[in-house]
C-alpha cells in the first residue's frame, strides 16, 4: 500500500507516533479545576473501579436556565437563551447587551429526522448552558432530503449556518452537536465554513471560533455487514444484498456510506472526507475545533455499530464497563485518544480492484475486503487528530433495543434512558466554552 501515489494533498502534522498507554485516574465531571479542557493534561481521577482505562471528562456545573426567547426568520427557527440586536427581542422588548448569546450551537439530526427530535435535549441544553448559547437545530435536511448524498446535504447545511450567522452580529463560537447520519453532514459542512486563520494556527468556522465537535452514534466508517450494520443480524444473504441495494432505498447516501459511490478508480467520499483534498479542508477544518468527542453505543444498536461510531479498528474494542460513571447513567468510560502519526489516506490499486469487484460482483467476501482496506485508510487520516470517545451501554435500560434513539432522547417517554447521556453532553459543552485548552490536532 505503501507504494502506491496517494490521491490526497500532503499533509503531514508533527507530533508523536504514539497512544498513551499509561493507566492514569481520572475524576468525575465534578472536579474543581478551574483550567478544565478536553486535552489529558486537565483531567483527574474517576473512582478506583475506573482507574484500570484511560479516561477523560470535563467538569460539570449547572446554570439556572434564562429567559426563553424565539427567533424566527423566514425559514430559520432558532432558539437562544438572550436577547440580539434587531433580530432577538424579549418579552419585555429590553435588551441586555451583557446577556446576548455569543455561542451557536448547531444541533444537527439523523436520517429520515427533523428538528423535532432534539425536542428534549434542546430543552436540558438552554436549561444546563445558560443565556450564552444560541442553540439552532437545523431544518435544511428533514426527511428524505437526507437521501441525497452527504456532500449535497452538507452543503445545504453550511448555506443555513450562514444564514444564522449573518442574523445574529454577536456571535464569537461555534460548536456542532449531531446525531447519527448528522455527523457526517455536520463534517463535510464545517469543511465547507472552513477558512485559515493568519493571527493564529487555528481556522475559523463560518468566520468563529470552532468549540465542539460532538457525534452521537456516527457511522463515521461508514456501514458494512454485521459489525457496522447490526440489524442485518449476520444473514449471510442479507449482508450479500445490502450494498448494491442501499441505493434504491436510501439514493446516494447509501452508496457513500457503503463506501460504493462514484467509479471504481475514485477514492469513496467517506474516505476523501479523512483527509485534505481537492474536494475541501476536511481534517483542517475538524483539527480546528478545540474539543472533538464521539458518543458510541457500545451494544444494542441496530443502526450503527460501536467501532464505526467511535472510530476504532477491531482489535481495539474491549469489554466496557457495566457500572455507568456518577452522576451520568449509562455512560460507562471516557478515554482520550491522542493524535497518531500516520501517512495520508491512500487509494492504492488493489482498493480500486477490490471496489470494482464489491460494484459488480457483490459478496460478503469482496465487501470485506473492499472495507478493510478503505477502513483502515480512513482511520490512518482520522486518527490524526486527537479525539475523546464516550462509551455508552444501555444493557440495563427497560428497552436497550432503542440504543440508537436512546442516546439523544429522540422521544422524551420511549427513549428517556438517555438522560444520563444528555447531561454529559452538556457539560462537556458547558466546561470547553470556558477553557481555553485545546484538544490536541494535527495542524
Amino acid at each position: 500500500m505503501a507504494s502506491s501515489s496517494p490521491l490526497f494533498y500532503r499533509y503531514s502534522p508533527q507530533f508523536p507516533d504514539h497512544r498513551n498507554t499509561n493507566c492514569t485516574n481520572y475524576n468525575n465531571l465534578t472536579s474543581s479545576s478551574s483550567s478544565n479542557s478536553c486535552s489529558p493534561s486537565s483531567y483527574s481521577s474517576y473512582p478506583s473501579n475506573f482507574c484500570n482505562r484511560r479516561r477523560r471528562n470535563c467538569n460539570s456545573a449547572a446554570f439556572s436556565a434564562g429567559s426563553k426567547i424565539i427567533w424566527k426568520h423566514k425559514n430559520i427557527r432558532a432558539q437562544a437563551m438572550s436577547t440580539s440586536n434587531g433580530n432577538l427581542s424579549s418579552q419585555r422588548g429590553i435588551v441586555d447587551f451583557e446577556d446576548e448569546p455569543d455561542h451557536l450551537l448547531v444541533l444537527v439530526h439523523g436520517i429520515l429526522a427533523s428538528p423535532s427530535d432534539w425536542t428534549y435535549f434542546e430543552s436540558e441544553l438552554k436549561r444546563r448552558l445558560g443565556k450564552k448559547f444560541l442553540i439552532y437545530a437545523s431544518s435544511c435536511n428533514m426527511y428524505t432530503k437526507t437521501f441525497t448524498g452527504i456532500d449535497g446535504a452538507g452543503k445545504r447545511l453550511a448555506d443555513e449556518v450562514v444564514q444564522v450567522v449573518k442574523k445574529a452580529e454577536n456571535l464569537k463560537k461555534i460548536s456542532f452537536l449531531a446525531h447519527s447520519l448528522g455527523g457526517l453532514f455536520a463534517r463535510n459542512a464545517v469543511s465547507v465554513l472552513y477558512s485559515s486563520n493568519v493571527s493564529s494556527n487555528k481556522g475559523l468556522i463560518a468566520g468563529l471560533e470552532a468549540i465542539n465537535f460532538i457525534t452521537l452514534a456516527t457511522p463515521h466508517l461508514g456501514v458494512r455487514g454485521n459489525r457496522q450494520l447490526p440489524f442485518l443480524l449476520g444473514v449471510s444473504f442479507l449482508e450479500k444484498i445490502a450494498a448494491p441495494i442501499a441505493p434504491v432505498f436510501t439514493g446516494r447516501t447509501g452508496s457513500q456510506l457503503f463506501l460504493t459511490d462514484g467509479k471504481p478508480n475514485k477514492p469513496p467520499l467517506l474516505l476523501r472526507m479523512a483527509s485534505d483534498c481537492e474536494d475541501g479542508k476536511f481534517i483542517s477544518a475538524l483539527g480546528a475545533f478545540k474539543c472533538r468527542v464521539l458518543y458510541a453505543n457500545v451494544s444494542y444498536d441496530h443502526m450503527v455499530g460501536w467501532r464505526t461510531s467511535s472510530i476504532r479498528r477491531e482489535n481495539e474494542l474491549f469489554k466496557p464497563p457495566r457500572r455507568s460513571l456518577d452522576g451520568y447513567k449509562h455512560v460507562v468510560d471516557v478515554e482520550y485518544y491522542p493524535p497518531v502519526l500516520s501517512e495520508s489516506p491512500r487509494f492504492p490499486p488493489e482498493a480500486a480492484k477490490a471496489k470494482e469487484a464489491a460494484q459488480n460482483e457483490p459478496s460478503v467476501q469482496n465487501t470485506v475486503q473492499y472495507h478493510e482496506i478503505i477502513e483502515e485508510e480512513m482511520i490512518h487520516g482520522l486518527q490524526r487528530l486527537g479525539w475523546k470517545k464516550v462509551d455508552v451501554s444501555f444493557h440495563s435500560a427497560f428497552w436497550p433495543f432503542f440504543a440508537h434513539n436512546n442516546i439523544h432522547v429522540k422521544n422524551e417517554w420511549f427513549h428517556n434512558a438517555g438522560a444520563g447521556v444528555v447531561a454529559h453532553v452538556a457539560d462537556t459543552i458547558k466546561q470547553q466554552d470556558s477553557s481555553s485548552t485545546y484538544i490536541s490536532a494535527s495542524l
